[in-house]
């Protein structure tokens, strides 16, 4: 499936007809609300339009200063952001917004103590603003430093399907996959999520995917084998 198949079905699933209306409609008369900005803002991170999302979540953020799910999404933006600047040596910029995602993360854990994706987050922003002078002479840089967001995505969806709140986590899952395309261990927790959601269809799709990213993929092969399902040729090195 499509990131933007994913895309029309996160929207459909999560999106309020009123609520996307009174975001694209000039002149509607009801202000959005907190949550409706927020759910606008993730789809625009599946979208990978962070600049976008994160200004969205700071529309958010006036109404709800300190919701530590909203300060966390506004680092993940930062950071993402911070690692385009930085491919366009805009480096003042770049660590601007990583200044900026440092102070969102530290809200969010102020916030929610023990918040798991936000001390990641941190960490890697603090690995980022130490390792600045060093990293710039390397050319894989951003993609080592920067990258990982998928991690705190991945922790955020666990949290969420532990309280139950399944579309979340499915959510936070299907984020994790479209910020890194080829990172198999995205791929085979969404698949994970879905076969104990019974949608083994799909769960399969992305289990296939995982393997043929990784096949030492922990779990991966044998749990395709129980689906029944063919086990793809590993992608070339």
């Amino acid at each position: 499936m499509s990131i933007r198949l994913i895309t029309r079905a996160i929207a459909g699933a999560f999106l309020s007809a009123a609520g996307m209306a009174c975001l694209s409609a000039a002149g509607c008369s009801t202000a959005p609300t907190f949550a409706e900005l927020r759910l606008a803002g993730q789809q625009k991170i599946l979208n990978d339009e962070m600049g976008v999302a994160k200004r969205l979540f700071e529309e958010a953020h006036v109404l709800v200063p300190e919701d530590p799910y909203n300060l966390h999404d506004m680092g993940v933006c930062s950071m993402v952001l911070a690692r385009d600047l930085f491919r366009e040596r805009n480096h003042p910029a770049a660590m601007r917004e990583v200044d900026q995602a440092m102070e969102y993360y530290t809200r969010a854990i102020n916030a929610h103590p023990g918040f798991q994706a936000a001390l990641l987050g941190k960490n890697l922003a603090l690995e980022l603003k130490g390792q600045f002078d060093e990293a710039l002479k390397h050319a894989e840089w951003a993609r080592e430093f920067v990258g990982p967001s998928a991690r705190q995505q991945i922790f955020l969806a666990r949290e969420l399907e532990e309280r139950g709140d399944m579309d979340a986590a499915l959510l936070r899952y299907r984020q994790a996959v479209a910020m890194e395309e080829q990172n198999p261990t995205a791929h085979a927790e969404l698949g994970r999520f879905l076969h104990r959601q019974n949608r083994d269809d799909e769960a399969v799709e992305h289990l296939q995917e995982a393997y043929r990213l990784n096949p030492t993929e922990p779990g991966v092969l044998r749990l395709l084998v129980s689906l029944g399902a063919p086990v793809p040729s590993p992608a070339p090195q």
